[in-house]
Order: C-alpha cells, then sequence, then structure tokens
C-alpha cells in the first residue's frame, strides 16, 4: 500500500472517531451545535460570554472554534478575531487568533489533498470553488498570498482550493502565514476598542476599507509584475524570431 493511501486510512479513521465521540457525548454534540449557532448570530457579546464561561479553558476553546469555523464555511472568523482581542488584549488575542487561523487553514488543505474535489465540494458549494479555481488559474504561485491579503475573500474556500492544486503545504502555510498577518492585527487591534455590537459593526467596516485599500494596491504590485515578466518574455522569443504564445 502506497504511503499516500496509508495517510487517507488514518485520516479517515480520525475523522469517524471524532464523528463518533460527536454523537456518543450529548454535551459534545450540543456544544458544537451551541458554538456554531451563536457564531452564525454575529453576536460577538454572546461568543464572549461563551467563551468566558469555560474559565480557564477558554483560549482552547476560542482555538478550537477558529478551527471549527474553517471547516464549517462560511462562519465569519471575524467575530472570533474580535472577541479574542477583547477577552485576551490585543497582542496576545491576535497571535491566539492568528495560530488557531493557521491551524484550520492546515486542516482544509490536508482535507483537499487527501480526499480531492468531491468532498470539498460538499463543504464549500460547486460555484464557491469554480470562482477560487479561476483566482488560482489568474494569480498562478501567488494566489495563496494575495488571497489572504483581500479581506473579502473567502478564507476557508481558499484553502480547501489549494489543496486542490500541486501546491506543496509548506509554501501554502508560509504564504497564509504572512498574508494573514495585516488582517488579523487590523481585526484584533480593532477588536480591543469594542465595547458593543454598534461598534463591532463600525470598526469592522473601518477594517475591512483600511484592508481593502492596502490589498488593492499589492494587488495591482502583483499585476504589473506579472504583465510587465510576460511582456519581456514576448520581447525575448521575438529576438530570438520565435512566434508569439
Amino acid at each position: 500500500m502506497t504511503q499516500r493511501g496509508l495517510r487517507l486510512i488514518f485520516a479517515s479513521a480520525a475523522i469517524v472517531a471524532a464523528v463518533a465521540v460527536l454523537f456518543i457525548l450529548p454535551a459534545t454534540r450540543e456544544g458544537i451545535f451551541r458554538s456554531v449557532a451563536i457564531l452564525a448570530s454575529l453576536d460577538i457579546e454572546a461568543l464572549k460570554a461563551y467563551i468566558l464561561s469555560f474559565g480557564p479553558w477558554a483560549a482552547v476553546v476560542s482555538f478550537a472554534l477558529m478551527v471549527l469555523q474553517s471547516l464549517a464555511a462560511p462562519l465569519p472568523a471575524f467575530l472570533i478575531t474580535f472577541a479574542n482581542a477583547v477577552l485576551f488584549g490585543w497582542v496576545r488575542g491576535g497571535i491566539l487568533s492568528w495560530a488557531s487561523a493557521m491551524a484550520g487553514a492546515s486542516l482544509c488543505f490536508g482535507i483537499a489533498r487527501l480526499y480531492g474535489r468531491e468532498v470539498v465540494v460538499k463543504f464549500t458549494g460547486t460555484k464557491a470553488i469554480q470562482a477560487t479555481d479561476q483566482f488560482f488559474e489568474k494569480y498562478g504561485t501567488n494566489s495563496v498570498l494575495i488571497a489572504r491579503l483581500l479581506p473579502f475573500m473567502p478564507f476557508d474556500i481558499v484553502s480547501y482550493a489549494a489543496g486542490l492544486t500541486p501546491m506543496k503545504f509548506w509554501p501554502f502555510f508560509l504564504a497564509t502565514g504572512i498574508g494573514q498577518l495585516p488582517a488579523t492585527i487590523v481585526y484584533s487591534w480593532s477588536g480591543s476598542m469594542l465595547t458593543g455590537g454598534l461598534k463591532a459593526v463600525l470598526y469592522g467596516l473601518t477594517a475591512l476599507f483600511v484592508l481593502a485599500a492596502i490589498t488593492w494596491s499589492l494587488k495591482k504590485w502583483f499585476t504589473d509584475r506579472k504583465k510587465a515578466k510576460s511582456a519581456a518574455r514576448a520581447a525575448v522569443a521575438e529576438q530570438k524570431g520565435e512566434p508569439r504564445a
């Protein structure tokens, strides 16, 4: 049996065991369902209260929530980042949000790499993954970094889509880690000043606009650079007398 086959068996066994625990233990099942409901409600005060209810395990629960939302796209990750900043301070909360998002992204990448498109589509939907495929075709090796910098690009779907490409894990991991830093810092800083639901919306929108302005500039730089390289290759080919592609 191949190494890929063995990894597939072990991963499947782990997933089956996790699902079994979910349905065997009522408390675990109810906790997950409640977590999903709170995230879907977009109520940051309810989320803060829920995380705090676990006492010394609050950070661990927050970490698990971020991983959960990675699998259950499109639950909002920024809400958890806001809550972490309020509860743990914007520096420690930011580190927690960054690390847990990295874990979630890695898990999505691994699922896509092991199980393929058919399983990914069940998590994301056909249209979403097709749109992301087109993004990857357009930007090539820079796709993950650009996508992480764009605040409106779905974080989880990008991770799944990357796992369907020939991209290796470590370049994906590095691009994800660097690309999500600006958003994590902005959201954490904004979240540390939140005192209510209205301010959450205000700061959230402000953060998105700031990130959009920064990432639009970066995206334009990547696009211009790509065009310049294409023009340079065409010029060299023309000098050699080769037909243009």
